[in-house]
């Protein structure tokens, strides 16, 4: 024990009370551990309230009270101080008058790009700086996209607000053994010129200390490379004229009342902005589209770009397109990416080495997931995890920045780099054999989701007669919002499980799924991926030798070149493939579809007349038929034969055939359900309306269109209701209701470019006639603009 001050003072304050260390302690409210190291001198000068709660427990006068807070004064530190101007004097920065310490910011980056929008946070964060709360700016975000220049940049610039000091220290974040708080608290504490004798023990003491030296002052803290929260919290001011910066690969979730100017990649001219000013815009200028290539290779992540421009800059003689070739490799775009001791991949690895071994496996198994995101489902099967603990690791991820979050849905994405790094670790980690299994029960479990939800749309279901059922059914959709919602969001992985399954030989479950997907695609027929699943079903169908499949399946492909990718020629061929398969089967329905769809490539080449013959024949082949099926597939050729021989300017016979298909309509098909029929009598009535039309008899033709219109829409079926609303705005146009016309015509022109629908450039055309009759009145009814 001290023999002298306030620690003498103290000891026989309480042994003269009768109290034992710990009873004071409890009294007061502090650890045994803190009376302890005030007794023996390690803590000479304790904080003015821990005195004052000591007094109290003491049951000292106030005499009493005022002779140990001097005497703990004498033991408390007193730093230097630098004056507090309101700001700097003229021609002065903020760090000439400040003490020299050893925690002065790093330098900061002549060159330094972008960031206004959170630089300009954090400037009002300085300028409108409330003491009794201290902000606290946290800089988070995935690994190289320039987290720490970003803040020093911040901090050289904010420096003139904060006159007595700018002070940064590396937390150590990504090490082994990251900065214990305690020695994080000695190294500000000694900076803001603490002594070492007065720095106390503890680290509660330290932080207390440390908000105690910033209570006055005007300083900016730079707490870089954070581990976590329990690590910063205890470096944080309580009431300071202080701002503190902090950056984290990790997010830092849990520290309350905080900012987060956000940093995302960055734009594409920034990026490019960026490699300028490295290697001069000369350079840049002479090959400025590969300057944009290179930025996007980069993927716009400022340490890519910086490293591709400090290698150019280290090579003043290289083309950038040479560098943009190297780039465009990927098995070898990582190795590439390195200049000096800046690498990509290292800045990755820092991060990947602190994951769990679960989180580790789903970074590297989500790495096979095809399109441009995935769900927790995914990476759950292929990293073999429980979906539970998938979506924990997935949000791990997240928080250290090796996933980006959907806005919205629950799917995740990898940066471009990211997810070459998780390739890169995939192939060096797991067996071959892994992998396969992973896919294999990803790609299996995947399938059957698809076909399921695609079973849905099934206007003839058989529930009997049904492969495989939900893989979980506890998730499975139920409707077809949902199923609708699940097919497109993983199109990209059925997809590709299809193909991998016939690569693995799995040829009926191929057949299987593209026949429960077909009935999705009337619901889409702006996919042009329709192609390549109807193209594998019948690779597939004629690997198992069906010729019935194979016609099937023909058939659909046509549709697809003809209504997906507007390939007619190849929808020709492909439909009179299906045609000799359909009469190799004897299967005469598939005959008759297989003639309707040569008729639609006909007509698609404008060979009309040809078309129309085969529409005939068409008709008078499905009529002779018995079967239920067989009238449903008349009623598609009628309504096609009607409308080919309106666009032939034959629309009062077309409306005869399409009377005739409104008829069976009417009649009902046996077997069939009523929501079925119900949409073929809503296409019927489309082409009676566009026929009515035809004929300039326009007050006929609108309540046809309108009925089509609102089935269509109530079925949501946006690739047939938009067509409809089209034909309806056309026919609003005639009757002069211009401005029920142009909301119509507008509405349909741009819900058709989304669909990729080329009767977008009709809608176009309809609305620029409309514009022309306007000549400069408002746009209304004719009546009204009369009026």
């Amino acid at each position: 024990m001290s023999s002298g001050g306030f620690a003498a003072r103290l000891y026989a304050l309480r042994t003269g009370a009768k109290l034992s260390q710990e009873e004071l302690a409890q009294a007061a409210g502090v650890s045994v551990r803190a009376v302890s190291d005030m007794e023996r001198g390690r803590s000479r000068g304790p904080q003015r309230r821990t005195v004052q709660a000591l007094a109290t427990a003491l049951g000292l006068d106030a005499t009493g009270a005022r002779d140990l807070e001097s005497a703990a004064a004498l033991g408390r530190p007193r730093p230097r101080r630098a004056a507090r101007p309101a700001s700097p004097p003229a021609g002065r920065t903020a760090t000439q008058s400040t003490p020299h310490h050893t925690l002065g910011l790093p330098r900061d980056l002549a060159d330094f790009t972008a960031r206004g929008p959170a630089l300009e946070r954090l400037r009002t964060l300085a300028e409108h700086l409330d003491p009794a709360h201290p902000p606290v700016a946290v800089v988070c975000g995935q690994p190289g996209l320039g987290k720490t220049a970003f803040a020093v940049h911040a901090a050289h610039a904010l420096a003139p607000h904060f006159p007595h000091g700018q002070y940064a220290i590396d937390l150590r974040g990504m090490d082994p053994q990251p900065t214990a708080p305690r020695d994080a608290l000695a190294r500000l504490l000694r900076a803001l010129g603490v002594a070492d004798s007065a720095i106390p023990t503890t680290t509660d003491d330290r932080s207390g200390l440390l908000r105690s030296v910033l209570r006055e002052r005007q300083a900016l803290l730079l707490l870089d490379n954070a581990a976590d929260e329990d690590q910063v919290r205890p470096l944080l001011p309580g009431r300071s004229p202080t701002l503190t910066l902090i950056t984290s690969r990790n997010t830092l979730a849990g520290l309350e009342s905080v900012h987060r100017p956000e940093l995302t990649l960055l734009r594409r001219e920034e990026a490019v902005e960026l490699l300028t000013r490295v290697i001069g815009p000369e350079r840049v200028g002479r090959e400025s589209q590969a300057a944009r290539d290179l930025a996007d290779l980069c993927g716009h992540l400022p340490l890519a770009v910086r490293i591709a421009a400090q290698r150019l800059a280290a090579r003043p003689d290289e083309h950038l397109t040479k560098l943009v070739t190297q780039l465009a490799e990927n098995t070898t775009r990582l190795d590439t990416l390195q200049a000096g001791s800046l690498q990509v991949r290292a800045a990755f690895a820092l991060s990947y080495r602190q994951l769990p071994p679960p989180a580790r496996t789903l970074f590297r198994r989500a790495s096979l997931a095809a399109g441009p995101d995935f769900s927790p489902r995914s990476a759950a099967l292929l990293a073999g995890l429980p979906l539970r603990q998938a979506a924990r690791c997935a949000q791990d991820l997240t928080d250290a920045g090796l996933l980006q979050p959907h806005p919205t849905a629950d799917r995740y994405r990898f940066h471009d780099l990211l997810r070459l790094f998780a390739a890169e670790q995939l192939a060096e980690e797991d067996e071959p054999a892994h992998i396969t299994a992973a896919l294999s029960r990803a790609d299996l479990w995947t399938l059957r989701r698809a076909t399921a939800a695609a079973r849905l749309f099934d206007t003839e279901p058989h529930p009997d007669t049904s492969p495989d059922p939900d893989p979980d059914p506890a998730t499975a959709p139920t409707d077809h919002d949902q199923a609708r919602s699940w097919l497109e969001a993983e199109r990209a992985q059925w997809l590709a499980a299809l193909g991998r399954a016939q690569d693995r030989g799995l040829h009926q479950q191929v057949i299987d799924a593209a026949e429960a997907m077909h009935w999705f695609s009337d619901r889409t027929p702006h996919w042009e991926l329709w192609a390549q699943v109807f193209r594998r079903a019948v690779s597939s169908a004629r690997a198992l030798g069906s010729k019935r499949d194979e016609a099937i399946h023909l058939n659909y492909l046509s549709w697809a070149y003809n209504m997906c990718l507007y390939d007619h020629a190849s929808a020709l061929t492909t439909a009179r493939a299906a045609l000799i398969a359909a009469r190799e089967s004897g299967d005469q329905l598939q005959v008759g579809w297989a003639l309707g769809y040569v008729a639609g490539a006909l007509h698609r080449l404008g060979r009309t007349e040809e078309s129309i013959t085969h529409l005939q024949e068409a008709a008078d082949h499905l009529h002779r038929q018995t079967c239920a099926q067989s009238r449903l597939a008349e009623l598609t050729v009628l309504n096609t034969l009607g409308q080919h021989l309106r666009h032939t300017g034959r629309a009062q016979e077309a409306l005869t055939i399409h009377r005739r298909s409104e008829a069976i309509c009417r009649a009902g098909v046996p077997g069939k359900p009523q929501e079925l029929i119900g949409l073929y009598l809503a296409v019927t009535r489309q082409h009676i309306g566009n026929d009515r039309a035809a004929l300039h008899q326009w007050n006929e033709a609108e309540d046809p269109l309108r009925y089509a219109l609102t089935h269509f829409e109530a079925a949501h079926m946006p690739a047939w209701s938009e067509p409809a609303r089209l034909d309806l705005g056309i026919v609003l146009r005639h009757l002069t209701r211009h401005r029920e016309a142009h909301e119509t015509l507008t509405t349909a022109h741009d819900a058709l470019v989304r669909l990729n629908n080329p009767r977008h450039i009709e809608a176009a055309d309809e609305l620029q006639q409309l514009n022309s009759v306007f000549d400069g009145r408002p746009r209304g009814d004719s009546a009204r603009a009369r009026r």
